[in-house]
């Protein structure tokens, strides 16, 4: 489970496609790759330094996933796969795909691009190659930054981007997008509930061991190469003809107006409510586990 929690976040489509968009070729390869490792560490650990009881297996779910119409369980397995057509099939994919797995990427995605758009727009060019750049403590800091903040891969992306603009190198940028999106206040706050202090600390400490010395193997690569990061921001869009990015700029837009705007309905009911206390309740034993560090469940 602790693999699974930490390489989710890093190894979606979603994930994997904006970063080639918006980064470079050997930042898509490093990121899923970096988190493959990490999060096998961090499971062996797990399995190595904390002791559980043995549970009862959980049930899973059989049901029909284009529209519930069987359980799984009480009609014959063959008769269960030909319920629907491989065309019924790729248009519910497509559905899901549009409406709610969007849904739950777009707000937080503009959110990213917001946050981004004020780093390129408010931050001085000079402020973290003065401060920080490179090396050990410039990654310890995207470390502590990184680890309470609650954000998506998705949304972590640009910000990156914005942050290498501005000098961070690329090894302390994979710093933050491997401790963003895999760890945050409430999913750890969950951990302590299911799994213990000792299981949650094993879980922070291969996250920011694997982090930071992949961080300096990939500044490492850089060097060698003798790539420059900043040059090769969003280069990639160059491939794509401008029509064909204009048309995907008004569908995404299109998209995403109904979920933004339901998004920003719900947080200011949310605040007017006055409801402050958002500490997720610990989920009980047997019952199936949803990752909450990422921009949906996994």
């Amino acid at each position: 489970m602790t693999a699974f929690l930490i390489s989710t976040p890093e190894s979606g489509v979603d994930s994997i496609a904006i970063t080639y968009a918006l980064l470079d070729p050997i930042m898509t390869i490093a990121r899923p790759v970096v988190a493959f490792f990490t999060s096998a560490a961090a499971g062996i650990a797990e399995n190595v330094f904390h002791h559980q009881e043995a549970e009862k297996p959980a049930i899973p779910d059989l049901s029909c996933p284009v529209d519930g119409c069987c359980d799984g369980i009480n009609c014959d397995p063959k008769t269960h796969k030909s319920h629907h057509s491989f065309t019924e099939r790729v248009t519910s994919g497509v559905r899901y795909a549009f409406t709610d797995f969007w849904s739950d990427l777009a707000g937080w995605f503009f959110l990213g691009l917001l946050l981004a758009g004020l780093i390129t727009a408010i931050i001085p060019d000079d402020i973290f190659t003065r401060y920080l750049g490179g090396g050990l403590p410039t990654m310890l800091v995207m470390l502590a930054v990184g680890i309470p903040l609650y954000i998506c891969a998705t949304a972590s992306t640009p910000i990156a981007a914005a942050l290498i603009l501005k000098g961070i190198s690329p090894g302390a940028a994979l710093v933050f997008l491997l401790a963003g999106p895999a760890t945050n206040v409430a999913s750890l706050t969950v951990m302590l509930g299911i799994l213990g202090r000792r299981a949650t600390a094993i879980y922070l400490a291969a996250i920011a061991v694997s982090a930071v010395f992949f961080g300096l193997v990939l500044d490492h690569v850089y060097a060698i190469f003798n790539i420059s990061a900043r040059a090769m921001i969003g280069q990639a869009s160059e491939i794509m003809p401008p029509w064909v990015s204009l048309a995907g700029t008004l569908i995404l837009l299109l998209l995403s107006i109904k979920p933004v705007a339901a998004s920003l309905t719900a947080s200011f009911k949310f605040k007017k409510s006055g409801r402050h206390d958002i500490r997720p309740t610990p989920t009980p034993k047997n019952e199936p586990v949803t990752e909450i560090s990422d921009c949906g469940p996994a």
